[in-house]
């Protein structure tokens, strides 16, 4: 089988390309420019005024053949203008649950003195796109969101910036792949039936779940995955240090979900499901759990950062992943 070269890889779009480490530099070299389909109406326009203007010799036929065909030409360089030296790097990638949207944040830099107008990010074969403007000397960032339509891991994929600007006449693209992915976790079951296997073997009684049950016990220092329902506002306000309360609850209010204890008959994705309906109501209550799946267990916590763990294992069950996620 030939080789085929990776720029013309790039302009057919043959195979989605490896990741590519920020910065993305759109130089002359990744820059392609073809005619839109009101680009060849209008160059075939130009051919019969130009052939008209021939066979009648009409001199301001010539003339304002000329200055049309002088505006597309200057097109073609105005929108090849608009691309260049754009620099990109990589934000943050926003995970979610099945059926819902991940948000990929991208940073454009645009070093010229001029602004960079009709610009469009399209994401992975048109499943999302993003039209904006670059303001001269300037970072901004854009948004990409893409639909969480298969459970685990999301990448971004194949991402092309483009520009018809200023006259629709032509196509100016680039194509590069962001080393960008995110979790795509089991969507919540709405009505979950309340676990069972607990201390003492009762039924957990969702209602009764808050954190009143629980008993002061100190302060520490605030840290970005605490809750702000566990702050210490009023010596916030008093001293204007960022506190965070911690409880003490006794071993029978931390709750345990294991993967083995839900019914046999159940399939894997309803599994999932249910398990992360039952994450997400003990993290809204402030409980401290525990979670054990096949192959990995998490101890008894609480907070963001736990519940992000947690999710991230069922998003990545069967898959092989779970330690890049911890």
């Amino acid at each position: 089988m030939l080789a085929v070269p990776a720029r013309l890889r790039a302009l057919f779009r043959l195979g989605p390309g490896k990741p590519e480490a920020a910065p993305v530099g759109l130089r002359q070299g990744r820059i392609y420019i073809l005619p839109t389909l009101p680009g060849l109406a209008f160059a075939g326009m130009l051919v019969i005024m130009l052939v008209a203007s021939i066979n009648y010799g009409i001199s301001l036929g010539y003339a304002f053949t000329f200055l049309l065909g002088g505006a597309g030409i200057g097109s073609v360089l105005f929108a090849f203008r608009n691309l260049l030296r754009i620099s990109i790097r990589y934000g943050k990638a926003e995970s979610a649950f099945l059926g819902g949207n991940v948000v990929f944040h991208l940073l454009f830099d645009n070093p010229e003195p001029r602004r960079r107008p009709a610009l469009r990010l399209i994401g992975n074969g048109r499943l999302g796109e993003t039209c904006f403007d670059l303001p001269p000397g300037s970072c901004s960032e854009i948004l990409l969101a893409l639909p969480a339509e298969r459970r685990g891991v999301l990448p971004i994929g194949r991402t092309v910036i483009e520009t018809r600007w200023p006259l629709g006449l032509v196509r100016a693209w680039s194509v590069f792949v962001p080393d960008m992915e995110a979790l795509v976790f089991p969507k919540p079951e709405i009505d979950p039936p309340p676990p069972t296997s607990f201390p003492g073997n009762r039924s957990v009684d969702w209602g009764n779940l808050h954190t009143g049950n629980e008993d002061f016990a100190s302060l520490r220092a605030y840290q970005d995955t605490d809750s702000p329902r566990h702050l210490a506002w009023k010596i916030y306000a008093r001293t204007g240090e960022m506190m965070t309360k911690e409880f003490s609850a006794s071993a029978g209010d931390e709750l345990f979900f294991d993967w083995d204890d839900l019914p046999v008959e159940l399939p894997e994705e309803p599994r999932l499901s249910r398990l992360a309906a039952w994450l997400l109501r003990a993290d809204q209550a402030g409980h401290r759990y525990a979670l054990r799946l096949p192959g990995c267990e998490f101890s008894s916590a609480r907070g963001e950062a736990h519940l992000y763990r947690c999710l991230g294992a069922l998003a990545l069950h069967g898959a092989g992943r779970e330690r890049k996620w911890e």
